[in-house]
């Protein structure tokens, strides 16, 4: 991002990194750093220190790899959620998203991304192992495969079916309510509630 004549050097580089992130271009950069400039100096610093306390303390959760800030996650630390049934996500957006929708009373396993050949991704690369492992520790009866319906998604859901056939449960894709090529994480609760109303079986 190129910097703006006529401003001091530490807002040019405010506005360079606030740039560097998913979906910013440098209009909204540069009307963020303004304003934080408004904005008191106590805020700033709870932002600042907020940002820091993320990337201190986040991790991920032991079993199902969703972000927590100790080692299990508030859902799998919930003695009154379903073992029996895992619904698989891509990451950790994905179980904010259906938990919104309120309605499913499972554990999650989040695999940390999508096969993608083109990127150099492979079943090695995500968290399949440690979902097999699982499956048969916790004595899962059912999962739900929620992975994105794009190339990738679709991938990694066929993949997943292959590997986790084998190994007696019943396994489920969520319904068409999703649209072709869409993002979990973007869908709104009324479409969720639809795709897994509608999940088949695979």
């Amino acid at each position: 991002m190129t910097a703006f004549k006529g401003l001091p050097e530490s807002m040019n580089t405010l506005i360079r990194e606030i740039g560097r992130m998913p979906g910013i271009g440098p209009k909204t950069a540069r009307r963020l750093a303004f304003f934080i400039l408004k904005r008191p100096k106590e805020e700033a610093k709870r932002l600042a220190g907020a940002i820091l306390k993320v990337k201190e303390t986040v991790r991920f959760c032991r079993d199902c790899n969703n972000l927590s800030d100790s080692e299990l996650c508030e859902i799998c630390a919930n003695e009154k959620r379903d073992r029996s049934v895992l619904c698989v996500v891509e990451k950790p957006s994905d179980v904010i998203s259906i938990e919104k929708m309120g309605d499913f009373t499972g554990r999650y396993h989040v695999l940390l991304g999508a096969l993608s050949p083109l990127d150099g991704v492979g079943p090695e690369d995500l968290k399949i192992d440690d979902l097999v492992k699982r499956i048969k520790k916790d004595k899962v009866k059912e999962v739900i495969i929620a992975t994105d319906s794009n190339t990738e998604g679709e991938m990694t859901a066929l993949y997943l079916a292959k590997v986790l056939k084998p190994l007696g449960v019943k396994l489920y894709r969520i319904g068409y309510g999703m649209p072709v090529g869409a993002d979990l994480e973007y869908a709104d609760q009324a479409t969720l509630y639809k795709a897994f109303e509608g999940k088949r079986e695979i």
